[in-house]
C-alpha cells in the first residue's frame, strides 16, 4: 500500500532524509522472493554499502524510489513482508472504501475490516474510552519475516493508517504516546519525529493513543482529491508524513490546553523553553505564524461547538478569546461565510 513507513528528517540547510534502519526495514521481505536487494538499492539511487552504516540516512526521494521499485518488481504493496501479497491496487480500493465514510471513526472502522480482508498476520481495531481513542495493532500470526521486516511491518502499518487518516480529514493529528510489541530499534531515535514524542517498547500490542473527540472530525476529501493523491503516491504520502510543521503543532497543542485561558506567544515560548523571538522565526520557517495557528484553532473549535453541542452562541465568543458577540460574529462570518447562528441551523447534528 502507497505509504512509506517514515516521513523524512529535515536538518537546518539540508534535504528531509531517512533513517538507514527504515531502508533495511523495506527489504526484509526480499530474501522470500529471489529479488536482488543491492540491484533495487542502486537502481533506486542509494548506494548499497549504506545498508551496512548504522548511522546512514538517505534522501525521501530515493527511499520513495525504492518504495516503488519494490512494489512494481513484486506486485506486492506489503514489501513480501506479510503470509500473502497486496497486490497493486490495494491502497487505492481502501481509500475508496473509507472516502465516503462521514467521520474519522467511521473511516477508521472501515480502514480495520478492509485490513481484516486483506492481511493475515496483523490485525486492526479501534478502541475507545471516555478520553481516548487506540489504534490496536496485534499479531494474528508472526509475519514470515524476520525481526527487522518484523519491526518494519508495525511501523509501514501504523503510518499507513494514521497518515491515511491525517489525509482524510485534511488536517494533522499527532499522537499522544505509541507503545510498540518489539525492543527498540536501532533507528529509535527517529521515532519522536516520525510516531509520537512519547513513546515506550515491549508491548503486548502497538497501542498508538490519540483524542476521542477527533472520531467526530467530518471526512473532507473528494473524488478529485482522490485523484491527485493517489496519481503522485508513493510521492504525495511522503510528503504527507513530513513533520516540518512539529513546532507549528505543538503550539496548537498548547492553546488548546490552556482554554478557557488565552496565552499569548511569550507564554507559549516559556512553555517550549524557547525565546519569543525564536519561536516566530521558527514558525515563519514552517510557513506560519502564532496568530495564524490561534485563529485556525477558534475557527476549528468554533465550528465544531457550534456544530456538535448546545453552547450558547455568547459563551463560544468568549471561550474563543473574542471581546464581544459583534467581534466573534464577525470572524465566523469571515471564516465561513455565514454568521455562527445561521451556521448552526444548517449543519447543527
Amino acid at each position: 500500500m502507497v505509504a512509506p513507513s517514515s516521513p523524512p528528517r529535515r536538518t537546518t540547510g539540508s534535504s528531509p532524509t531517512v533513517a538507514i534502519g527504515f531502508v533495511t526495514g523495506i527489504l526484509a521481505g526480499l530474501g522470500r522472493t529471489g529479488l536482488s536487494s543491492s540491484e533495487l538499492l542502486e537502481h533506486a539511487g542509494i548506494a548499497s554499502y549504506l545498508i551496512h552504516q548504522r548511522n546512514a540516512r538517505v534522501p525521501v526521494a530515493r527511499y520513495a524510489a525504492l518504495y516503488r521499485l519494490i512494489n512494481e518488481q513484486l506486485d506486492d504493496e506489503g514489501f513480501a513482508l506479510f503470509s500473502r501479497p497486496l497486490r497493486r491496487g490495494s491502497f487505492e480500493f481502501l481509500c475508496r472504501a473509507v472516502l465516503s465514510a462521514p467521520t474519522l471513526g467511521l473511516a477508521l472502522e472501515r480502514i480495520a475490516r478492509f485490513l481484516h480482508v486483506v492481511l493475515d498476520d496483523l490485525a486492526v481495531e479501534v478502541e475507545k474510552s471516555a478520553r481516548a481513542a487506540v489504534i490496536v495493532i496485534s499479531e494474528e500470526q508472526a509475519p514470515p519475516v524476520g525481526a527487522t521486516g518484523r519491526v518494519f511491518a508495525y511501523e509501514w502499518l501504523l503510518r499507513m493508517i494514521h497518515g491515511l487518516a491525517a489525509w482524510l480529514v485534511a488536517h494533522p493529528l499527532p499522537l499522544d504516546e505509541v507503545s510498540f510489541p518489539y525492543p527498540p530499534p536501532l533507528h529509535v531515535a527517529d521515532y519522536e519525529l516520525v510516531f509520537a514524542p512519547r513513546h515506550t517498547f515491549d508491548a503486548p500490542r502497538l497501542e498508538a493513543r490519540f483524542p476521542v473527540e477527533w472520531l467526530a472530525l467530518p471526512v473532507r476529501r473528494d473524488e478529485a482529491a482522490l485523484q491527485a493523491f493517489l496519481a503522485d503516491a508513493p510521492a504525495s504520502i511522503t510528503t504527507l508524513y513530513r513533520r516540518d510543521r512539529a513546532l507549528a503543532q505543538r503550539v496548537r497543542e498548547h492553546l488548546r490546553a490552556a482554554l478557557p485561558e488565552h496565552l499569548a506567544l511569550p507564554a507559549i515560548a516559556r512553555r517550549l523553553f524557547l525565546s519569543p523571538r525564536t519561536l516566530h522565526r521558527r514558525l515563519e520557517d514552517e510557513g506560519t505564524s502564532f496568530r495564524a495557528i490561534k485563529d485556525g484553532l477558534r475557527r476549528e473549535l468554533a465550528i465544531e461547538w457550534l456544530t456538535k453541542t448546545q453552547r450558547p452562541l455568547g459563551r463560544i465568543g468568549s471561550d474563543l478569546g473574542f471581546a464581544d458577540a459583534a467581534a466573534f460574529y464577525r470572524a465566523f462570518s469571515a471564516w465561513t461565510g455565514s454568521g455562527p447562528r445561521e451556521y448552526r441551523r444548517r449543519f447543527g447534528a
